[in-house]
């Protein structure tokens, strides 16, 4: 028996304790979380090693939130008006805050770490500071009424949505992990297993795949990558994504429902004869540089787009 057994570590593989604890009713996610970024270390996957030290310690500001991590808020206010009359405690439409504020107010992104999280699920009330949406909202939602006060809230459940949406991802990961590296469940404590590229980069694409959810990195030539996250059939999210990789809104728009009306039939002919005349006649915007994209990989981009769109990809 070696020292670590005879120090009662088990010598079961990391990847089944992660799913043994994930499995239990009362798993513990931190501790969870902690095995797999040994597991993600020994698999050489830096993305995934990232993504769980920001689920262990908090996403800081200059780190993107993954999309489970965005949650709603609802918001009440108290007006005064004319000879005295209140209106205290009213709904506020989230289509008045995003036109008379901003989109960002409606949405929210949740940066604490997994434990902050479970901890916030336990409360009963999640508050928001809204102060400054006094002076945006002022004159607008009641004309010619005063905005006394504004309060935004979250709901608890939230919370444990996002909790329970790292537990099944973590799952998914590890199961497909068994399925498609079987290296993988091999690595104990003890026990480490070469690193190769080919299986460091399975690993990533299934860190993307079932983390992340649908997403796609495309590289440029000076090594830039550009992320595109896109649901099957979602013009929207098609939209949302080009103009996150740099299309001009209208743009972005315009290619997405160019591609929905004549979606791709294969792998080897991914854009229609309309797609491939639209990118001919605006890919010099991209390489004039008044788009933000650059003309190297716009190509790429939007074929990539395309097939994750149709369910090629």
């Amino acid at each position: 028996m070696d020292d670590l057994a005879a120090r009662g570590f088990s010598a079961i593989s990391v990847l089944h304790e992660i799913q043994v604890a994930l499995l239990s009713d009362d798993a513990d996610l931190s501790t969870v979380l902690l095995k797999l970024r040994f597991l993600a270390s020994r698999l050489g996957s830096e993305p995934l090693e990232d993504w769980v030290k920001y689920e262990t310690s908090g996403y800081p500001p200059e780190v993107d939130v993954p999309e489970y991590r965005t949650v709603g808020v609802n918001y009440r206010g108290t007006w005064s008006g004319p000879a005295g009359r209140m209106i205290q405690n009213a709904p506020i439409p989230p289509h008045a805050i995003e036109q008379f504020a901003s989109k960002s107010w409606t949405s929210h992104k949740v940066r604490e770490s997994i434990a902050g999280v479970e901890q916030l699920a336990k409360s009963e009330n999640l508050g928001i500071n809204a102060s400054d949406l006094i002076l945006l909202l002022q004159g607008n939602v009641y004309p010619g009424w005063t905005c006394n006060s504004v309060s935004g809230t979250i709901s608890p459940v939230a919370m444990k949505e996002i909790k329970q949406a790292v537990r099944s991802r973590v799952l998914e990961l590890t199961i497909e992990l068994e399925k498609q590296v079987p290296e993988a469940a091999a690595v104990t404590l003890t026990k480490p297993i070469p690193q190769e590229a080919a299986s460091e980069a399975t690993v990533t694409q299934i860190f993307n795949q079932t983390i992340l959810g649908n997403v796609t990195h495309v590289t440029a030539t000076d090594g830039a990558q550009v992320t595109l996250s896109i649901t099957t059939g979602d013009i929207g999210s098609m939209t949302a994504a080009l103009v996150k990789a740099g299309l001009p809104h209208d743009a972005a728009e315009e290619f997405s429902e160019i591609v929905a009306a004549e979606p791709p039939k294969s792998l080897d002919k991914p854009l229609g004869n309309k797609a491939l005349a639209w990118i001919k006649k605006n890919g010099p915007k991209a390489a004039s540089g008044a788009w933000k994209i650059g003309a190297d990989i716009l190509t790429d981009v939007l074929t990539e787009a395309a097939m994750k769109f149709s369910g090629l990809k």
